[in-house]
């Protein structure tokens, strides 16, 4: 078997991610092609449409990061980047749990556009608060997994789908209901750029979550954070204007803790017309579930909670963070045309950084 290719550690404290994306462009146009290339036939040519309607959402949201975006399309000069920039329907399991004292981070992040585990990166990047790694790829301005030494650690799960009706076929129209409706109304940041922000801004833990609370978001997220200290974990359930902030329960899918009628788990695409309303939210249970039932250590198993549920076969990327100690893992997964479930894409990757006191 081949040895496989590392994760790249990319600096962009200096130049920042229009830098990033510019001395990456290869990497960002395959990946671009490779996300394009799960589409059906065609989709391509349709692709600067796409870009059109993210660029004019997010030209009126409050994302503070237009201005970046439109450099960053200008310079790779190919179209794909407002689009990649525009979506959210990414599927994650996490847990923040405590060891030895410190709180860890563990995710995945599942979608079915494949190339994201292969051409993931991390990136050192800094705001007025500190230095942070962003768990990221080339083109891309929101954060999704990222790790401020020090301070804290956060990732994003995508919120459960607003319902309206619960049969399988209005599965697809509450989709782009609701996709239609955020195009039309929703002028806040988007969950993905305000956890960005988070991190270039927020000095601890404790201003971390306020934020994360307060600021209205323009579509329905869950945050799992983790401080430093024991204690500080917790996960935050939020609409575009509410929020719920769990203590007890660490773990995160794509559903909230406590399922409601007009809201159902987030489920993989092939599966849109096969699942009914409680497998949903059956599916999004048992990856939460899976994870947080996970015995192991992570310094004596590290990945060893890697395994089926929670790895499937849309997973890309697979994270373990430490902020107190200043420790990110990585390792990037693709799914291969013969297999039932996702392979490591990726060597696995450490980065210990020194926390700052």
């Amino acid at each position: 078997m081949s040895e496989l290719p590392a994760i790249p550690l990319v600096d962009a404290r200096d130049g920042g991610l229009l830098r990033h994306a510019s001395e990456g462009r290869d990497r960002a146009l395959g990946l671009r092609d490779a996300c394009v290339g799960w589409f059906p036939p065609g989709a391509q040519t349709l692709m600067p449409f796409f870009d059109g309607v993210a660029r004019r959402w997010l030209m009126r949201s409050k994302s503070p990061y237009v201005e970046e975006i439109g450099a960053i399309a200008g310079a790779l000069g190919f179209p794909g980047i407002w689009f990649l920039n525009g979506s959210y329907q990414w599927s994650c399991t996490a847990l923040a749990r405590e060891e030895g004292g410190a709180p860890w981070l563990a995710r995945t992040l599942d979608w079915p556009f494949p190339g994201l585990g292969r051409f993931v990166e991390l990136v050192r990047m800094r705001g007025p608060a500190g230095e942070f790694i962003n768990v990221t790829w080339p083109g891309y301005v929101g954060a999704l997994t990222a790790l401020a030494p020090g301070r804290f650690a956060a990732a994003i799960n995508q919120g459960p789908l607003r319902r309206r009706f619960h049969g399988k076929v209005a599965r697809l129209y509450d989709v782009a209901a609701n996709a239609i409706t955020t195009l039309r109304h929703e002028r806040s940041i988007p969950p993905d750029q305000l956890l960005r922000q988070v991190f270039e801004q927020a000095r601890d833990y404790g201003e971390a979550r306020q934020i994360l609370e307060t600021t209205p978001v323009a579509r329905p997220v869950i945050y799992t954070l983790a401080g430093c200290r024991p204690g500080e974990r917790c996960v935050i359930e939020r609409t575009e204007s509410e929020f719920r902030t769990r203590f007890d329960d660490h773990g995160a899918a794509n559903d909230w803790l406590e399922s409601a009628p007009s809201w159902e788990g987030r489920i993989g695409a092939s599966k849109i017309f096969k699942l009914s309303f409680e497998e949903a939210a059956q599916q999004s249970r048992a990856r939460r579930e899976g994870l947080a039932q996970w015995r192991g250590s992570f310094d004596r198993d590290s990945f060893g909670w890697v395994v089926p549920p929670v790895l499937n076969p849309y997973t890309r990327i697979a994270v373990e963070m430490c902020a107190a100690r200043g420790i990110l893992r990585a390792a990037g997964y693709e799914r291969p045309a013969s297999a039932e479930i996702a392979e490591q894409a990726t060597a696995l990757r450490e980065i210990s950084l020194q926390a700052a006191a």
